[in-house]
């Protein structure tokens, strides 16, 4: 039996810093009213020659170098994003090729804001069963390329940016004290979909399209969804919610994030929260966070560390994990 152990986590933001009053300058809007119904009060956007796979790529240096492992040793590597560079190839594969390795695979993951989640999950089945040794999972993002930045109710809310962890199979007698990924649920409903996606596609529009969202209907089930299957995780690792060190949830709205803790049980001491800085970078901001929290020595070896997020589709997942 092996356990996925997190050995290293990075992250990295654009340069370009966009305040709300920057966005007031040309919206609707102020910084008091984003601030009050989000809590964001800034975002990074990636400039215009800057991908999604250049943001995934630096963040994947940082966690290598952050866990003392090569390049070299990699073999599988996992994006999450739903703004990929091109419609193919996958992004993975620009990561694998800047970073030199040549052995493995690489592939993406496309489930919105639950994507990371999803990644991490995937990920782990390959190293739990032996069929890779040690694995790249990035959650990376230029949401900024799908905005709609007439429409004061969506692009006031998103950012760009790009978190990774590594992983390493590690030998385990499945004790939940061991370091490690314990458990994880996915889930995905959709007939959800037109509560949040994006109005283009290849297939449809033959246009990249723009984000569109349902943001109370989006509120409404998050906070519900999102305890459900964190639930189900904590049962699986045969862990209660008075176990846990650090919760890391999606980054999407503050609210949302209080209102989900409060459900919980958790106290604020023991919430990661990035979206005042970040915004919404679906699927970098759980690894953004992770990130954060590893960089500023809150979380530590041997910390329980909760994940959790909720995605267009919808799709939602959680994780449990020994640091």
């Amino acid at each position: 039996m092996y356990r996925s152990v997190i050995r290293g986590a990075g992250s990295y933001l654009p340069e370009k810093i966009v305040t709300n009053d920057d966005l007031s300058a040309f919206l609707d809007t102020s910084d008091a009213w984003i601030q009050q119904r989000t809590g964001i009060h800034s975002r990074r956007i990636a400039e215009d020659d800057e991908y999604t796979s250049h943001l995934g790529i630096a963040a994947a240096r940082e966690a290598l170098e952050n866990g003392g492992i090569s390049a070299g040793e990699i073999d599988l590597i996992v994006v999450a994003t739903s703004t990929p560079d091109n419609t193919f190839p996958a992004t993975a594969v620009h990561v694998q090729g800047a970073l030199g390795i040549k052995q493995g695979m690489a592939f993406d993951v496309q489930a919105v804001c639950s994507g990371f989640v999803y990644a991490l999950t995937v990920a782990d089945q390959f190293l739990r069963t032996g069929q890779s040794k040690k694995a790249l999972v990035i959650g990376a993002e230029t949401f900024s390329r799908i905005l709609d930045w007439t429409d004061r109710t969506t692009c006031v809310l998103f950012g760009d940016g790009a978190g990774a962890v590594v992983l390493e199979g590690q030998a385990s007698n499945g004790n939940p004290q061991e370091r490690g990924v314990i458990s994880n649920r996915l889930r995905s409903d959709g007939i959800h979909w037109d509560k949040l996606y994006v109005d283009g596609g290849p297939s449809t529009t033959k246009t990249v399209g723009h984000l569109r969202m349902r943001g109370r209907d989006v509120f409404r089930h998050a906070v519900e969804l999102a305890s459900e299957v964190i639930d189900g995780v904590m049962e699986d690792g045969g862990i209660t919610i008075d176990d846990v060190d650090w919760f890391v949830p999606h980054q999407a709205n503050k609210r949302i994030i209080d209102a989900t803790a409060k459900k919980l049980g958790l106290a604020d001491e023991k919430i990661i929260v990035t979206v005042q800085g970040h915004a919404n970078t679906s699927a970098a901001s759980i690894p953004l966070a992770l990130a954060e929290g590893v960089n500023d020595g809150r979380i530590k070896k041997g910390d329980l560390v909760l994940l959790e997020a909720l995605g267009g589709g919808f799709t939602w997942g959680a994780s449990l994990i020994r640091w």
